[in-house]
């Protein structure tokens, strides 16, 4: 089938798409002298997998659920960091895991010891304190953050067994605001350095969007490796592996009108289906749609759940929408697909799988079943 023949709701994932972004990535990898590792919390969708075991099989995982499915799917190192861990999982995490990094000094009194024995790397997240995101909710180094270790905390001291720092504070950003971290970084925890194997510059590194400076970036990480030549570099961006490689395919249902605000409902959801639009929050671009001009006409698009503030918009379109027309919202791969809910029941998108040579198929459609079993 090709995409015109796909029922909506849909996700569709472009392979073409997804290869280019993974190309792009293995060059930084290889010219940099780095190990761009693929993190779980952006993108689970495991069937598309054997397309990323061509060029990376590394993987960062947050729960045992992306520990275990990065196990059985991709294979390679598994590294883990999770704001805390219990003994009812530590046993399970440190038999799954070649690197784990711990979020406190208390974690790591806890099980540190446990780690070295088992012959996992532990790591400890530490907080620069370098703020460079303004939406707070995606901001790790606000005051009073709950990740990491200062360097006030650690007292001009590193616990001895640990191998890695770990620090993450960016998101979807760029290589210059890499630059302004990692000073801090340096500054703050550098004399800690010669005692470690490891640093892992965490996620937020959006290389694969237009217009990033790969360059710099190259460069940036290739003069952090030359003052630091023992230290192994990891980084783990979660949306720049499926950064523009799908979009979600809805219909028109319906056309409401309230105090001259026009909304067309969809047989999709921003609640359910894309939450990030309301979290962040931020409008995607519609295919279909054009820029803003006089006489045009503009609507809000509405969810199809009972949610009083799911909707999103204004978008301007060049002639009137109707029922059963197709609107393409893109960018709706990463982080999208791995937060959905089935808040109200509503039915869940399918996911298609569309190859170089334009045939699409099912990655997996859902029913009442998926539903049910997730209820009690």
């Amino acid at each position: 089938m090709n995409v015109t023949d796909i029922p909506t709701p849909t996700y569709i994932i472009y392979e073409d798409r997804l290869r280019r972004n993974l190309s792009l990535i293995t060059e930084v990898e290889r010219n940099a002298g780095v190990n761009i590792i693929m993190a779980f919390k952006a993108n689970a969708l495991w069937r598309t997998f054997p397309i990323i075991r061509e060029y990376n099989r590394d993987f960062t995982a947050s729960s045992l659920n992306e520990l275990r499915l990065g196990n059985e799917e991709l294979g390679g190192e598994a590294h883990v960091y999770c704001p805390v861990y219990t003994p009812q999982t530590i046993d399970e995490f440190l038999s799954r895991a070649t690197h784990i990094t711990f979020n406190s000094l208390s974690q790591w009194r806890l099980y540190g010891n446990k780690a070295l024995a088992a012959g996992v790397s532990p790591g400890l997240r530490v907080n620069p304190q370098c703020s460079v995101i303004e939406t707070e909710i995606y901001n790790p180094a606000l005051p009073g953050s709950r990740f990491g270790v200062t360097a006030e905390q650690l007292g001009g001291s590193l616990p001895e067994g640990i191998e890695g720092l770990h620090f993450h504070a960016l998101c979807e950003s760029s290589s210059y605001d890499l630059e302004c971290v990692l000073e801090a970084f340096e500054s703050q925890f550098g004399q800690f350095l010669p005692q470690i194997k490891w640093v892992n510059m965490g996620g937020g590194h959006l290389m694969t969007r237009e217009g990033y400076d790969t360059d710099h970036l190259t460069t940036l990480l290739r003069n952090f490796k030359e003052r630091y030549p023992w230290l192994k570099v990891v980084m783990e961006p979660g949306s720049a592996w499926t950064w523009r490689t799908g979009d979600l395919l809805t219909t028109v249902l319906d056309i409401v009108e309230n105090q001259d605000i026009k909304t067309a409902i969809i047989d999709a959801s921003f609640a359910c289906h894309m939450p990030d639009c309301l979290e962040m929050p931020y409008k995607p671009a519609i295919t279909e749609s054009v820029p803003d001009a006089p006489g045009l006409p503009s609507y809000r698009l509405g969810g199809n759940s009972c949610l009083s503030g799911d909707y999103v918009g204004f978008w301007t379109f060049p002639t009137p929408l109707v029922p059963g027309q197709r609107l393409t919202l893109e960018d709706m791969n990463h982080y999208t697909t791995v937060k959905t809910t089935m808040f109200n029941g509503i039915q869940h998108p399918s996911m298609v799988l569309c190859r170089r040579n334009g045939e699409c198929e099912y990655l997996r459609q859902f029913d009442y079943s998926d539903y049910k079993n997730r209820m009690s």
